[in-house]
């Protein structure tokens, strides 16, 4: 798989959170993987779960920071799929080395347009700049 389609995974297993006991999560990740309809090798399952027990391990951090950024806005009161993409981005801008910002911002968007709603594009991207002026 290429890079997008691996972010695109974690995505979805990542937006399970919302719905799901984080003792069943374990669990969730098998059913997910067995499950899917998208043709993954053994080293695309093991980055998968890998950067999603990541970002699953730093969700509270990372919703820390949202919600200090997010003026206006709190995680809980946005929508799940604007959440789980912003929570994915900020992993990457924060906290992993081999994806610039620029990418996980562009790529946060991508994903917006393909699985939010019509405004979920702007509202990710702008969440995410406040990211960026911040570090400025």
């Amino acid at each position: 798989m290429n890079r997008r389609s691996l972010r695109e995974q974690v995505f979805k297993l990542l937006f399970r959170v919302e719905f799901i006991e984080k003792e069943e999560m374990e669990e969730q990740c098998r059913l997910f993987l067995e499950h899917e309809d998208v043709e993954m090798t053994e080293e695309d399952e093991t980055h998968i779960v890998k950067k999603f027990s990541a970002i699953h391990e730093k969700l509270e951090e990372i919703d820390l920071l949202i919600n200090e950024k997010s003026k206006g806005w709190s995680t809980e009161r946005m929508g799940k799929v604007d959440v789980t993409i912003i929570r994915l981005a900020v992993y990457e801008m924060k906290y992993d080395e081999a994806v610039p910002v620029g990418v996980a911002i562009n790529e946060a968007v991508e994903l917006a347009k393909k699985f939010g709603q019509d405004e979920s594009a702007g509202f990710v991207n702008g969440v995410l700049a406040k990211f960026v002026e911040a570090a400025k």
